[in-house]
């Protein structure tokens, strides 16, 4: 079973690459149609294109029991992106994409294998958590600076692009909820 489960982590983070590529033709439009265009690709960034990101979001949420411990952890991670996404998008850091989609591809592996080795979720998590949030945010930006940004609206872009984000990361904290926890919360081996 480790064998398979381990096969297809290695599958879908190889697959993770696709996600930080978006083809999209940025014509002179309304400040509102580049805040609903921009959530829009931040949301699909995420789901469907964001294995690397889903796979994290599932890492997450596997290991915790407590909604109160993903929302937490999600929040993190969360703040910590947005970190890096504004400082990259404004220049003020250059994040190698060849360094930095490889780190990503680790933190979910670094993750997976903690979800596996542990029983309980470790104090320390949360700043791991905030740490590896750090580098998606440098991720995401790499797509974000892929789409192109509009100077007239840089600022509704970044900011939409990235509740798109966590539109998409709720998504999946309430379809896991829906379809893992609260169905399975009564069975033995579920972790409680």
């Amino acid at each position: 079973m480790k064998k398979i489960l381990f096969s297809l982590l290695m599958l879908l983070t190889s697959a993770s690459s696709f996600a930080h590529t978006i083809n999209y033709t940025l014509d002179k439009m309304s400040e509102g149609k580049v805040f609903w265009n921009y959530l829009l690709e931040g949301y699909k960034h995420i789901i469907p294109l964001g294995l690397d990101h889903i796979l994290f979001i599932l890492c997450v949420f596997f290991l915790n029991t407590s909604i109160r411990k993903i929302i937490l952890q999600a929040t993190m991670f969360t703040i910590a992106h947005t970190i890096t996404l504004g400082l990259a998008m404004y220049g003020i850091i250059d994040p190698p994409g060849n360094i930095i989609e490889p780190i990503i591809a680790l933190s979910i592996v670094f993750l997976a294998l903690e979800n596996i080795f542990s029983t309980k979720v470790k104090p320390w998590r949360l700043i791991m958590v905030f740490l590896f949030g750090l580098v998606h945010g440098m991720g995401f930006a790499g797509a974000l600076a892929e789409l192109g940004m509009p100077d007239y609206a840089f600022a509704t872009a970044l900011i939409s692009f990235n509740i798109g984000v966590e539109l998409g990361q709720i998504t999946i904290i309430v379809l896991m909820y829906f379809l893992v926890s609260r169905p399975f919360a009564e069975r033995k081996w579920y972790r409680k």
